[in-house]
Order: C-alpha cells, then structure tokens, then sequence
C-alpha cells in the first residue's frame, strides 16, 4: 500500500478537500486504484450533531456515516463508496483507546497519547485502507489521506506524531508527503510573498515531516523567481513545486496538476514513475469543456434557512450542476432565505421581504433542501404554495417533501393547522410524526440514516421515468420524521400521489402531483450520489422541467430504458435542445454554480 499525505498551511479553507481529490483523480488516470481518508482533528464522535453554520453540510454515507463533507467530494471525484471509518476524528479515537483501556487490553499500563493514541491512529489507517471502496475485491494501490486543520493547531498534535512516526515505519518508498500552502500577494507592495510558506514547512519540518511536494494556492500562477525561492528555503526541488491557481470551476484541479506533471513527483515519491501510463484525463477534459462553454441560464431558487454559508447546500449545488451540464444550461442560484418569505419579515423589512418574493417569481425551478428546526419552516411552506399554484417546477428533499405535504394538507384539505410535531408537538392534524425507532434523548446517530430501498408503487409516474423504469432505487436517508402513514389515504384522494414506499409500504418516500408539471418531493436525499457525468435522476427532473423540456428527456429515457445504476449520461438532450435557450438578465446576488464556490 502506497500512502500521500495531504496537509495545510497558513489558513484553514484553502482547498485540501479538492486538492486531495484531484490527486486521486490523476492517480486513478494513471491506473492505480485509490482509496481515500479523511482525518479530522475534532473531539465530536462525527459530524451529525454539528451545525451547517459551524462546519458546512453532513455528508452521509451508504453505511449510514455521517461525515465531513470533503468525503463527498472524493467521492464525486473518485466515483467510489466510502465508509464511516473513512473519516477519522479525535473523538473517535479517543473513544477506541478508552474503550480497549476499560476492558483491560493494556494490562495495566498507564495509556498515553504516545504511544496508545499514537498507534491507534497509525492502526486505523492501516486497517481502513485496505477496505475496497470501487467496487472491486482486493484493497486499493494508495491511499490518499487529508490531514483536516492547519499545522500548528494543537488539537492535531497527535495526528502529525503518528503520521510521522507511520511515514517512518512504511519508508520512503510508500510514502508522499504533500504541504498545500498560501502564497498571498500584498495589495500594497504587489508580488507574491513567500513567507508564509517557508513559516508552515518549518513547522511542519520542526515535528517530524518532510514535505516532498508544495502545492501553492495562489491567485495567478506562480513566477518563476518565487518558485526558485520557495525551493530553496523550504527544501523541495522545483519540479515538486505546482501552483494551484484560481479556475473558473475545481473541475480545472486534476488538469493543472496533471499539466504540472504533479503525477511524476508523487510517482517518484512512491517509487512507481516508470511503471504507468500517463494520466487518462480525456473524457474529464470534455466534462470541463462543456461546463465552461455553458451560456444559456437556468435558475433555480434554493429556498433555505442556511443561505448564509453555501457549503450548508455543497452537495445540493454540485448535483444542480452536474444535471445542468447534463441539461447544456448554465446553473444560476438564487439563496432565497426562507425566513425573508415570511409575514413578519414583511413588516419589519418590506425591502427584504419584496426581494425574496421577486427571486422565486422570477425562478425557473424551487428547490426547499433538507432542514432541521422550525425557523422558516412557514417561509417554505408559502414557497411550497407558490410553486404548487403557479406550475412552477419544485424539487423538496427531506424537509422539503415533508414541508409540500404539510402545504398540501393545509390549503388543499383545509386542514388550517396541519403541521409535523416537529413543529407543532399538539397539532390535531399530524402530517409529519416522529419515527418509532428514533430517539428524543441522543442526537447522534439516532435518525434514519444510511442506504434505505424504495419501491415505485407507480410504474408511470415521472419519477419512476427519470429513474429509468426500475422497480426500486437505493437512496440514502438522514431524518427523523416521516409522513404519517394515517393520513395517506386521505391526502391521496385530494390528488397528491405517493408514488414511491419502502419495503413495508408504510414509509413514504416519494410524493408527486400528476397534474403539475414537475412537483416532487422525495424523503432520501439524492444530492450524495450524483456523480459529474451521472447526475441523480429527479435533479435532472428538475432543470429539464425548469427548460421547459422534461417531456423531451422522459422520451429519451423511454426509448433507451436505462437501469438507474448505469445512466447513460451521454444520451442527453439533443444539441438542439439545449441551446435553444434565452438569456435572461441575472440580479445582483445570483450564485453561479461554476464549481469553486464563489458568489458572482
């Protein structure tokens, strides 16, 4: 087993998730297989119980693992599945060495960070890498892993001890240490300064690790003077210098370093350079291509209680992405915070109030993602409302399947004070429960979560034909609430449909409106397996719907019977579909989903 390490300098949020996925992206082009590993200095057990605010979105996992969400990226990168023990945190650990403490494994001995703490990290690493995650038997050629923070923080002291003591133990040969690191340019005095650099590989030199390779996050790419200075200073040859400038999308990533030639460093590193083929990155390259090219706009109102931080919404975003590079649009989204839809908000801030209502107005498409708590919650109920009445095509995922059942029941059965008990512990008219097996006393791990199998129960319906006419489909699940199997029957004969159940028919999975151009709402959470070239079905439901051309790429989907597990992306809409789009003009405030992040 080869291992690269990925580490950070300077400050937090340069981009070692995407710099840790691209590398596996150039390795795999390369032949091998990859594997990856997150690390996470944290004392949390997991990510579940953290706000989106404080750490971005909970990536989960088949396995029901809730995750960092840099695992969703390797994922996407990579095209693998991984697991829970992909994601190492300190609580984790911890919990591991005091449980072997309690059952008497040590023999008595006084258990320390070194060497208890420090050989249950190197331990789980060794163990968690040999698990295969592309689907094929037999453990991977690397492992990348991603050491989370920046050197320095005390909290990853024991993290850099064991890597450095397991760089040491598996040699030189099996082992590639790359420092992703700021290289800032000072308004003032105008060119790139080093020393931060040269600050962050002293640190990292002063306990244990060597770098064999800087990648430098830079604005433009790097000039040659500062590369020689880099090298120099910090002790790694120039051609282990790559800059990682700023690109329109991070799709550019695994191209800039394979046009760095960033492949044959680590491949000297790991002592394999010579014996693979050069990166394989054409079909990749289109995919950039394509996504660069894209002019005509679709626009796509996320309707959210977390607008504030994107990374709240990173899986939803990327998986609009990938169904609009599918679809030939350019994705436009519009944060609409759904507390600013609200009455109140209409009499404190008629200005802001007014602005919201005029970005879902002027939408193609309404999106309500998944949610927990009960601000806004009557901000998406009205946003339900609107895209119900006004045809306009809505895609609600967790919350937002169970906030257009809660809208349906309210203003279509009259029901004035249906609601979930969630929100509404006494409502009369429970809409949404709390589930059997859920816990009211442990936040952690105690939802549904995880790889859960529904069942069409209508073979015609729209969602079934963007799946490809399966019998079921496999989706993973993170919530607490469900639609209450009591009052199906009831909302069924008012017109709503629930056209996908789980295995015992009393869970409700998917609901539809058959009279309504595209309204579905769907209990799992499709975002964490859309993949760049395989987008996930109901996303490429709602940007088709939002083209106006779903029935064209229904069609498409009838005529090549396509299994859900192999969509074949390619097979999208007609050159001459796509581009028969129009410009319209984007406001002030518009997200363009061009892959790095970045509001325009």
């Amino acid at each position: 087993m080869k291992y690269v390490l990925v580490t950070g300098g300077v400050v937090s949020g340069l981009g070692k998730g995407v710099t840790a996925s691209s590398i596996g992206v150039v390795l795999k082009a390369c032949g091998l297989r990859v594997t990856s590993i997150k690390i996470d200095p944290y004392l949390n057990t997991d990510a579940g119980t953290m706000s989106p605010f404080e750490h971005g979105e909970v990536f989960v996992l088949d396995d029901g693992g809730e995750v960092d969400l840099d695992l969703g990226n390797y994922e996407r990168f990579l095209d693998i599945k991984l697991t829970r023990d992909n994601n190492i945190t300190t609580g984790k650990i911890y919990q591991f060495v005091i449980d072997k403490e309690r059952r008497g494994d040590y023999l008595g001995k006084t258990v320390q960070v070194v060497p208890h703490i420090t050989d249950a990290i190197q331990e789980w690493i060794e163990r968690v890498a040999l698990i295969p995650v592309d689907g094929r038997e037999g453990p991977a050629d690397v492992c990348v892993i991603e050491l989370g923070g920046t050197i320095g923080d005390i909290e990853s002291m024991p993290f850099i001890e064991a890597l450095g003591q397991f760089s040491y133990r598996v040699g030189p040969g099996n082992f590639c240490l790359i420092h992703v690191s700021l290289v800032p340019v000072l308004n003032v005095v105008g060119e790139q300064k080093t020393k931060p650099t040269q600050h962050s590989v002293r640190g990292l030199r002063g306990l244990g690790l060597t770098p064999n390779i800087l990648a430098c996050r830079s604005a433009l790419p790097l000039d040659d003077n500062v590369k020689a200075k880099l090298s120099q200073f910090c002790h790694v040859p120039l051609a282990n210098i790559v800059t990682l400038y700023d690109v329109p999308n991070i799709w550019h990533i695994p191209l800039l370093l394979r046009d760095q030639k960033a492949h044959n460093a680590i491949l000297r590193a790991l002592n394999l350079q010579g014996k693979l083929r050069e990166p394989m990155l054409e079909d990749w390259t289109k995919m950039v291509k394509i996504c660069d090219s894209l002019h005509d706009p679709v626009r796509i109102a996320m309707v959210g209680k977390y607008t504030g931080l994107s990374d709240s919404y990173l899986s939803v975003l990327k998986a609009l992405l990938h169904a609009s590079v599918l679809c030939r649009r350019k994705l436009v989204v519009d944060w609409v915070t759904s507390t600013d839809l609200e009455d109140t908000t209409a009499q404190e801030a008629p200005d802001v109030h007014e602005a919201a209502w005029n970005l879902l107005k002027d939408a193609d498409g309404v999106l309500v993602p998944g949610g927990f708590g009960d601000r806004g919650v009557q901000g998406k109920i009205l946003a339900a409302k609107y895209a119900r009445e006004n045809n306009k095509p809505y895609l609600g995922i967790c919350l937002g399947m169970q906030i257009a059942v809660i809208e349906f029941a309210q203003n279509v059965l009259n029901l004035q004070d249906a609601n979930s008990t969630e929100f509404d512990p006494n409502t009369k008219n429970p809409c949404v429960i709390f589930m059997p097996e859920g816990s009211k006393t442990h936040m952690g791990g105690t939802m549904r979560l995880g790889s859960r199998r529904t069942y069409f129960s209508v073979k015609d319906c729209k969602s079934a034909k963007l799946y490809g006419n399966v019998a079921y489909v496999d989706e993973r699940h993170r919530h607490r609430y469900e639609v209450n199997p009591d009052l199906v029957a009831k909302l069924e004969r008012c017109g709503i449909a629930f056209v996908g159940k789980d295995e015992s028919g009393r869970r409700m999975e998917i609901v539809e409106l058959p009279s309504h151009p595209y309204y579905v709402g769907v209990q799992f959470h499709p975002e964490f397996k859309s993949r760049p070239g395989k987008p996930s079905a109901v996303f490429v439901g709602l940007i088709a719907a939002s083209c106006g051309q779903l029935d064209v790429h229904l069609k498409s989907k009838g005529d090549n019977n396509l299994p859900q597990t192999k969509q074949n992306t390619r097979n999208g809409f007609p050159a001459k579909v796509c581009q028969n789009g129009h410009a319209k003009n984007l406001p002030n405030g518009a997200y363009y989903a061009n892959g790095n992040g970045v509001h325009a």
